[in-house]
């Protein structure tokens, strides 16, 4: 327990003190317009209050991620506590920052604007690529998961098809309306239906016979799957998520000023990060390995968000707390198809004012999800994975990019940068749906590209600087 409690302690005193750092190293203009006012057109850009960006961006970014994520990472052992306290201060929350204020000084760009902007125009392409399919696979993802969780509270009475097709709906309308028409006002009672679940689990687990086991390096997985890469892809949304490269720019269009953004962006990842650590803390005390791998393979993780909630909360208590982990992948999943559409009309410069050009984005995609329902969750989560911390890796070198150009500590995103992609290459070259090479040879293999990779950009950077390529827009 005393490993819990320091670990929260951490990610609260990284936020005030980490993540000041990072505000006054990237330098707040408050008398700078935001893309709020700037380009306000009452669908995408229209400002906010503070507290409503700051709930939205939290359950836009949160998902299962830092649930589901959590709870699979739970059978490494307490190790998975270091990943998420370390990965969200100097990694994930970094990350999140700096993508969403270098789009607020953008313009509210979307990753693929900013990759084709900073890495040149080739990066765009295959940036836009990316973030398309790592938000088609988490808007369906998240479409599956609390339809199965639903599924699981009404046990079965309701047909797991008509729990899909309500929330389709729901995503479908949250797409193309005004995003204050329904997420600015669904997301503070969603934002309290995971709050008081989340806590309930936490302190009900404090309380509670179960003890949360102490820090230890030794890998407890069950089936001896290595520690690195794969913890570094089974936690993502509670450490480091490339999948918020992608929902940051939609609140960059809604946040009022630039002082605001520590604790929309920064501070928001690390709350993520704390229920991430409830979660994980709960799969480890609850549940040992062989029996947490088995509920995780016979019925997705979804069985143990359930499992956990009502053992320790009962019935209605552990209810809330279901619809708690319900509440993230909807409210991820609708931003995801909300930024796919974003991404797509900058894309092709397709203005988003009237309702039939937003239709003529939206339902395509919806079609194209619609039929990825019917793949594996096991598979397309593997995917999403990979893809997700490889938009993570472009997102830390834009950031990169962005301070190297600028004269600024550029290393604060060049080591998680270095260090994400270094994980991305070994990954993808010893998995089965990679290249399948052995983890020796992978770790070999992938120093040599991430080399590579580092020479190449900071070639590019020297001729951004060079040539003085504008970092920031001008707002008149």
């Amino acid at each position: 327990m005393v490993t819990f409690f320091i670990s929260i302690l951490l990610l609260v005193i990284g936020y005030f003190t980490y993540g000041k750092f990072i505000e006054k190293l990237f330098g707040t203009t408050d008398s700078r317009k935001t893309p709020a006012y700037a380009n306000a057109d009452g669908v995408d850009y229209l400002p906010m209050n503070k507290h409503k960006n700051a709930l939205i961006q939290l359950l836009n970014i949160a998902g299962t991620g830092p649930i589901f994520g959590p709870i699979m990472g739970a059978l490494f052992g307490p190790v998975a506590f270091l990943w998420i306290v370390f990965g969200a201060i100097f990694a994930g929350a970094v990350h999140d920052y700096l993508t969403g204020m270098i789009s607020i000084r953008n313009k509210g760009a979307h990753i693929p604007e900013l990759a084709g902007k900073f890495l040149g125009t080739v990066s765009k392409h295959i940036v836009n690529l990316f973030a398309l399919l790592l938000l088609l696979l988490v808007g369906t993802v998240f479409v599956t998961t609390p339809a199965s969780l639903l599924s699981i509270l009404v046990d079965g009475k309701i047909a797991l098809w008509i729990l899909i097709m309500v929330i389709f709906i729901y995503y479908f309308l949250s797409t193309i309306l005004p995003i204050d028409k329904i997420i600015g006002r669904l997301y503070p009672y969603f934002g309290a239906v995971l709050l008081i679940g989340t806590l309930g689990v936490g302190v009900a687990l404090l309380f509670s016979d179960y003890t949360i086991p102490e820090l230890t390096l030794v890998n407890l997985h069950p089936d001896n799957v290595p520690i690195i890469p794969i913890l570094f892809f089974t936690i993502t949304c509670g450490a480091l998520s490339g999948f918020h490269a992608t929902q940051s720019p939609i609140i960059s269009r809604t946040v009022e000023k630039e002082s605001q953004g520590r604790y929309v962006f920064y501070g928001m990842m690390i709350a993520e990060a704390v229920i991430a650590m409830i979660w994980a803390a709960a799969a480890m005390s609850m549940l040992d390995g062989q029996t947490l791998s088995e509920f995780i393979a016979t019925a997705t993780p979804s069985a143990v968000v359930n499992e956990v909630s009502m053992t320790l909360l009962g019935a209605i208590g552990g209810t809330i707390a279901v619809l708690g982990a319900i509440v993230l992948p909807i409210t991820s999943g609708d931003t995801a198809f909300r930024a796919a559409r974003s991404i797509i009309a900058d894309y092709l410069k397709i203005d988003q004012k009237k309702v039939a050009k937003r239709l003529m984005i939206a339902v395509p995609l919806f079609v194209v999800s619609a039929l990825l329902t019917q793949i594996d969750f096991n598979i397309l989560w593997r995917y999403f994975s990979w893809a997700n911390q490889a938009t993570a890796a472009i997102a830390l070198w834009i950031a990169t990019m962005y301070l190297y150009v600028k004269g600024k500590n550029y290393f604060v995103s060049l080591v998680p940068a270095l260090f994400i992609s270094y994980m991305v290459f070994v990954y993808i070259l010893n998995q089965k749906i990679g290249f399948n090479l052995d983890l020796n040879v992978s770790f070999i293999v992938g120093i040599v590209l991430t080399a590579i990779l580092t020479v190449l950009f900071f070639v590019k950077a020297k001729h951004n600087k060079r040539d003085k390529i504008e970092t920031d827009v001008i707002v008149e």
